[in-house]
């Protein structure tokens, strides 16, 4: 028997016990993928296997999404769990035995091993629940990879009601599988669209001063765009505009009476984002109506940063080491991509863990045609959160 206060190898005992299940529910998932809202066959075999551990799970949450719940012995807070179980509309090219049994269809992004895990984690807790002064709310969800969120979702249907904090992880192939990094700060970017159309006067290609060039007009819009990132922002604040998409006219010797350009911004900060979008907007009018065109601005808000909260990485740091005996690395690098999570952690303090997944002697990379992240993340995180929220409601 392991001493009281020994939590770590008992994690540990309850999750390898349970580890070889947890690869198969894995394998199963990703050879059956399902993207967006279509988590229905996913869904299933998570309520399955809660209810198999006598807890009474919650569907149709945010469409497709699960939820449930792990009480402690004693009063206390609720602390989120959440996992996303969508895949990517890419056709697989592993040749895996457990492959993507759909054309076109593949969990690229690792969600697979998320949903696994977070199951791995719901049995250690079902288990240790007598260790916790609250609940735990398992949050399985959907749609994290579509332009429409599946937190979003979620949330309006009520996932985050009532709950204190939350936790996300996320498999990293850039780490080697099974070590643990936590993030101070911003580990997202916030993720807005824009699309700007410059309306001018058609005419004849070889008699320009007779018509408006709007595409003349998108061309040096575009470029003065930059300088919102290069001379108008706080450079340790930094954010990134792409222009992905430029249309304008139908053959080359008519000057057409629009053109329009779309793309992203993607800030790390609610104050860049603010100051972002109120720059675009007024550098497109105002540049437009210099050049004797209109512009319409179409800008989109879509997720938020992803903050992670400075306590509860603090806690996190200190609870992990103790668990492992090693101390999780602090991320660094600067990270432009976007998590509907963040959505969640508006609402609560919030973190997000990595959890390593690389193989030895690969070079994989998230949304990749050839991922293979390595199994042993799934028993990892799995006890990473478990000691997290023994460590959070103790």
């Amino acid at each position: 028997m392991h001493g009281a206060n020994d939590i770590g190898p008992v994690i540990d005992d309850l999750v390898s016990a349970n580890e070889p299940r947890l690869i198969a529910i894995r394998r199963d998932i990703h050879t059956h993928p399902e993207i967006g809202f279509e988590t229905i066959r996913t869904a299933g075999i998570v309520v399955d296997e809660l209810r198999a551990l006598g807890l009474d799970p919650q569907t149709g949450v945010g469409r497709t999404g699960v939820v449930a719940e792990i009480d402690g012995d004693a009063p206390g807070p609720c602390l989120i769990l959440r996992a996303d179980m969508d895949a990517l509309p890419i056709h697989e090219q592993t040749g895996l035995p457990f492959s993507s049994s759909v054309p076109g269809k593949m969990h690229a992004c690792g969600h697979d091993v998320h949903t696994a895990s977070l199951l791995g984690a719901a049995a250690a807790l079902v288990k240790l629940a007598p260790r916790m002064r609250g609940r735990v709310r398992l949050v399985f969800q959907p749609a994290e990879e579509t332009q429409e969120s599946g937190a979003r979702a979620m949330i309006e249907d009520g996932a985050a009601d009532g709950a204190d904090m939350a936790i996300a992880f996320h498999n990293m192939p850039q780490l080697p599988a099974g070590q643990l990094q936590l993030v101070r700060g911003a580990s997202t970017a916030s993720s807005d669209e824009f699309k700007v159309t410059l309306h001018g006067l058609s005419g004849h290609a070889a008699s320009p001063h007779l018509a408006n060039d709007p595409i003349v007009g998108a061309a040096s819009l575009i470029m003065q765009l930059q300088t919102i990132v290069s001379r108008s922002m706080d450079p340790t604040d930094p954010i990134v505009l792409t222009i992905g998409h430029i249309q304008g006219g139908h053959t080359q010797n008519i000057i057409p009476d629009s053109c329009a350009f779309e793309g992203t911004v993607r800030c790390r900060s609610a104050a860049a984002r603010d100051m972002a979008e109120d720059t675009m907007r007024r550098m497109c009018e105002q540049g437009a109506a210099s050049m004797g065109l209109e512009a319409e601005v179409d800008y989109a808000r879509g997720v938020p940063a992803l903050q992670n909260d400075d306590r509860i990485v603090d806690t996190a740091l200190q609870a992990l080491t103790q668990q492992f005996g090693k101390e999780p690395s602090i991320e660094k690098d600067i990270n432009f991509g976007a998590e509907d999570f963040s959505l969640f952690s508006e609402r609560l303090p919030s973190i997000q863990l990595h959890v390593g997944s690389g193989q030895p002697g690969r070079d994989d990379r998230l949304h990749n045609s050839d991922y293979q992240p390595d199994e042993i993340s799934i028993g990892q995180s799995a006890r990473a959160l478990t000691g997290l929220a023994l460590a959070l409601l103790s």
